[in-house]
């Protein structure tokens, strides 16, 4: 009986009892073993469906799979041998391991927080992105005259127009649930227990609690306190609210723990569960509910004593705060300031510098769309498009926030410049134009396309929110939202989605369906596969006996000496494992594309360049080994994404003095991407070369 793949994956790594934990990113499993020094490396790599492995220090092993790894990861976790026993490194044990190497290390709490955050949120973001349809669809019927401002809560809809209002509130109205689940499971709490001690506070009967209890005033907002056993209770609607729910499941994870420890094992399924909500039950309702609803409170009066203070602070306080405050929920509470404001008042101060920010995050998501579909990463052109569609017609920042910037932790620094920019712009207006209250509105509003009209005065309203929305969408257009492995793995799942649609794409675009027999019908496929090959260096096409098959070479993008990948201090180049290949140590400075095509990817800090040349070859060209630390410095780039090029076209110059004093090796691998595309791929030669010499042979053949 043969065993699967995932049993051969697990066995030639020693087995269940050899693994300390797995995890996998989105190409590769990866292992942490007990000992790694008895792994054959070409045992596993011979595993079908395995494309790579890759030892690593500290007795880590990766084995890359490809865009089918959760499948293969869920296997391996269901196999006997990996139910044995508790792993004593967690999820996250590697990846604070991770964060300790280079410069990720140095801001380790911050990486820590954005993993929670992120896998607090992303299992929710299909439902997130649903419900935002489901805004723009009420926004767009409110500009349309259709039904009022279905943004105020004092808007009495039409009782079907309530029931649509519905499809979207549910998803926010339960959200601290949903997030109280994924957050304790994050931490390694039992998530149903994580999520029963949220309920307890969204509980109608936990509301009516307060019936009949004249509200108190806290920090300008009204808030009913009941007496609970002679302890003060402070009674909250937590619809929306989520940072309650994550600081319960920091606390919960630990307690859990804690509990599985001191309690006998023969008893853990009644009395963890038990006493983790006795104690967190009590511990939420009555501290950390509060904390978040005293907090929003107190922000909200000090944000109205700014704006009296001075609203050219103001206008640059809000749209830096509100990064921070809609993660955690605090910007909810103001929204009550806003109603007041405009009752009041007869108009609201906050909204306007509030849609700088909205526009910067609109922008930031605008941008990683751009980049998307230069990568032609499905999954992210989805995420993005919905997300800019909820922001830039419904005014909803959080299918932005939770579904692609709290994931990205590259995105914040730039989005940070957008809302100071637009917060400047409304400041020295107001400041210019002698507005005592800065830019207002008389509505409450979500800040969108939609309501820009809503705003006085419009024209300074407008210009601020589009400075803000393109700053952000520029700076993140220039200098990207991926860190290097991340990019490397989109990369990877495009080339093998390439792989699966290469024969889909030739018969339909082909004359296949004149082709009888099936040698013939191959011919055809191949033929309109390979496409024009006038950006080769070489091409020869022969056709016999129905096979169809194109000679295609890669040139040298550099002078100097032609090395086999195993040379490069590497272990993913050297493995073999992003594909064939070779090597050069490049004699000259200037790095040339090897043959006609397209840029797919050009890293700002011109280290690394992604090329698809006519004829369907991806090429990778990675300047140097490790020099993405550079940063840029030593680096001229000549093209970008989307250009197209010719053989000899300069793609980049670079600095060898400032690479090699840096202590970079200037090694530089030449990768074909997508080699199972092709029956060979071979170098045509080592030894010294200049620019222009074909360096390597793909052959292809159906």
């Amino acid at each position: 009986m043969s065993s699967s793949p995932a049993e051969k994956i697990l066995e030639s790594v020693g087995g269940g009892g050899n693994v300390e934990s797995l995890t996998h990113c989105a190409t590769r499993l990866r292992f942490q073993l007990r000992d790694a020094s008895g792994v054959d490396q070409k045992v596993v790599e011979a595993i079908p469906g395995v494309m790579g492995a890759v030892p690593q220090a500290g007795d880590r092993f990766q084995v890359v799979i490809g865009g089918g790894v959760q499948n293969v990861y869920n296997d391996i976790m269901a196999l006997p041998a990996m139910k044995a026993g508790p792993k004593s490194v967690s999820d996250a044990d590697l990846k604070a391991a991770e964060r300790n190497k280079g410069v990720r290390g140095k801001v380790a709490w911050l990486d820590s927080l954005f993993e929670f955050l992120s896998d607090s949120f992303r299992p929710i973001l299909g439902a997130l992105l649903g419900a935002s349809f489901f805004i723009t669809f009420m926004a767009l019927a409110s500009s349309l005259g259709w039904i009022g401002n279905w943004a105020d809560p004092r808007t009495d809809l039409p009782v079907s127009w309530q029931f649509v209002n519905l499809m979207w509130q549910c998803v926010f109205v339960f959200l601290p649930l949903m997030v109280a689940y994924n957050a304790t499971k994050k931490l390694g709490a039992d998530p149903w227990v994580g999520f029963a001690i949220m309920a307890v506070v969204m509980l109608p009967g936990f509301t009516g609690l307060a019936e009949g209890v004249q509200p108190q005033d806290v920090f300008g907002s009204q808030v009913a306190v009941v007496p609970i056993f002679g302890i003060p209770l402070t009674v909250f609607n937590y619809s929306s609210q989520v940072f309650p729910p994550l600081l319960m499941a920091a606390l919960l994870g630990p307690l859990y723990k804690l509990l599985r420890k001191i309690i006998p094992d023969n008893v853990q399924l009644i009395f963890v569960p038990f006493l983790a909500m006795l104690i967190m039950i009590p511990l939420t309702a009555f501290l950390i509910g509060p904390i978040g609803v005293y907090a929003g409170a107190a922000l909200a009066q000090l944000l109205s004593s700014i704006n009296s203070f001075s609203p050219f602070i103001f206008a640059i306080i809000i749209p830096l705060a509100y990064p921070f405050m809609v993660p955690l929920g605090l910007h909810w509470p103001i929204n009550a300031i806003m109603l007041l404001n405009i009752q009041n008042l007869g108009y609201d101060f906050i909204q306007g510098p509030m849609g700088a920010w909205n526009f910067a995050c609109f922008g930031a998501t605008a941008a990683v769309l751009i980049i998307a579909w230069r990568q032609r990463d499905a999954a992210m052109k989805q995420t993005a498009t919905g997300a800019l569609a909820a922001g830039l017609l419904g005014g909803i920042s959080e299918p932005s926030l939770y579904g692609i910037h709290l994931r990205y932790k590259r995105i914040y620094p730039r989005m940070l410049v957008g809302c100071l920019v637009g917060g400047l712009i409304i400041g020295f207006g107001s400041l210019f134009m002698g507005l005592e209250n800065g830019v207002t509105t008389q509505a409450f509003v979500f800040t969108s396309l939609l309501t820009i009209p809503a705003f006085n005065p419009i024209g300074l309203y407008a210009i601020a929110v589009l400075a803000a929305f393109f700053t952000s969408m520029l700076l993140i257009l220039f200098t990207g939202y991926q860190t290097e492995e991340q990019k490397a793995e989109v990369l990877a799942l495009v080339a093998e989605a390439d792989r699966e649609k290469l024969a889909v794409g030739a018969v339909e675009g082909g004359t296949i369906d004149t082709v009888d027999d099936a040698s013939s019908r191959s011919a055809a496929v191949g033929a309109a596969s390979a496409g024009a090959a006038t950006g080769v260096a070489a091409a020869a096409t022969a056709v016999a006996t129905g096979v169809v098959e194109r000679v295609l070479q890669v040139v040298s993008p550099l002078d100097g000496v032609v090395k086999p990948l195993s040379e490069v201090p590497d272990p993913v180049f050297a493995g073999g494992v992003m594909g064939p290949g070779v090597a050069i140590e490049p004699s000259g400075d200037t790095v040339y594309a090897p043959g006609a095509g397209t840029i797919a990817a050009a890293q700002p800090t011109g280290h690394a360049f992604g090329i698809v040349l006519d004829g369907g070859v991806e090429v990778l060209i990675h300047v140097g080994i490790d020099t993405v630390n550079l940063k840029g410095e030593g680096f001229d780039v000549k093209v970008k994404a989307g250009d197209r090029v010719e053989i000899g076209t300069p793609l980049v110059t670079f600095n060898r003095d400032i690479i090699t004093k840096a202590g970079y090796p200037l090694i530089t691998p030449v990768i074909v991407l997508n080699a199972e595309q092709f029956s060979v791929v071979d170098p045509i030669a080592l030894g010294e070369v200049t620019a222009g010499t074909p360096i390597i042979s793909v052959e292809q053949e159906a």
